[in-house]
């Protein structure tokens, strides 16, 4: 999501000017990250300009697909994250509007897209669950290399490779 300086100054003369769009951000599935499918996010915000910076103010609403935590099933999490950006255009940034985390603006165009994907991905939790009644039911047992083992006690089955050496143990006990 682009936005020339230009076009914010004339805009905003004599009120912030408005931004309102459906931006994808597919990118972000790809990521080693949890989302499995992200969908097109609403943004929506506005710029007020005060000499050479720029206050954006604006909100990213969207769904994104995540695992749960206990089933592996698919979990729809909705997201709306309110979130205020600044950027500069002085010829004179330097080291101070750095640690003030002010954005410096490249040329005649001020690229909110990084920010967006950056809010996003903060946005993630650490887990979530799903709330299906059947996602017990849903849940896999097994897999490569390992398999769910239910709490009931076995029986004490014997190993067939020892099966010699117990008969060994009965004549031993036969002989005494």
């Amino acid at each position: 999501m682009k936005l020339t300086v230009s076009q914010i100054r004339k805009g905003s003369v004599h009120q912030p000017y408005s931004f309102d769009e459906h931006v994808d951000v597919k990118e972000l599935e790809s990521m080693n990250n949890d989302i499995r499918r992200i969908d097109p996010v609403h943004v929506h915000g506005r710029v007020d300009v005060q000499g050479d910076q720029f206050f954006v103010t604006f909100t990213i609403e969207g769904e994104m697909i995540l695992p749960c935590a206990r089933t592996l099933l698919d979990v729809p999490y909705p997201f709306q994250i309110n979130t205020n950006e600044v950027f500069s255009d002085s010829a004179y940034y330097g080291r101070e509007e750095k640690l003030e985390e002010i954005h410096p603006i490249d040329g005649e165009v001020l690229d909110l897209m990084p920010y967006i994907k950056e809010n996003i991905l903060l946005e993630i939790p650490f887990r979530v669950f799903s709330d299906q009644v059947d996602s017990e039911e849903a849940a896999p047992s097994a897999g490569e290399g390992w398999e769910l083992i239910s709490e009931e006690k076995e029986e004490k089955s014997i190993d067939p490779r020892m099966k010699k050496l117990e008969s060994l143990l009965k004549n031993n006990q036969k002989e005494k």
